[in-house]
């Protein structure tokens, strides 16, 4: 492989990487721009169910789960419920697939897990018992801190 051959191969590289960060760049452009919609979708459907106490939280960098996480209250079990089917059937119908569902059965605490957005309905003491927002607002913490 002559010099010049080397060269043009190591700017075919180097170009080759930039549209790859290029199209990296645009794609988490797009998946952002996605999460955002699902997430005023989620909160709009929340309000239509008359959930209570609904706090959003941005968990994108902060963990792999999902781009937001969403903790809102239920006044009673039936009510949890009867929110969780209300977001299901909107997640349904704007074509966002099936969501991953758990506790669907008691209503005491249902997680949804919508890909980019997680959303927990709690009944008030269960959700004060287990204080998600407190866990996922407080600081990081040093490694070297912990003993």
């Amino acid at each position: 492989m002559t010099v010049q051959d080397r060269k043009d191969k190591s700017l075919t590289t180097v170009h080759a990487k930039g549209v790859a960060s290029a199209a990296y760049s645009r794609s988490m452009e797009r998946s952002e721009a996605a999460a955002a919609k699902a997430l005023k979708l989620v909160l709009e459907s929340l309000e239509d169910s008359k959930a209570e106490n609904v706090t959003s939280i941005d968990i994108a960098g902060k963990s792999a789960l999902g781009d937001y996480m969403v903790v809102v209250s239920g006044r009673s079990s039936r009510h949890v419920m009867a929110i969780a089917d209300h977001l299901i059937d909107d997640l349904k119908a704007e074509g966002l697939g099936s969501p991953r569902i758990e506790g669907l059965e008691t209503g005491d605490w249902v997680l949804i897990d919508a890909g980019d957005i997680i959303v927990h309905i709690f009944r008030p003491e269960i959700r004060e018992f287990y204080s998600l927002e407190k866990m996922w607002a407080a600081p990081d913490m040093d490694e070297g801190t912990l003993h």
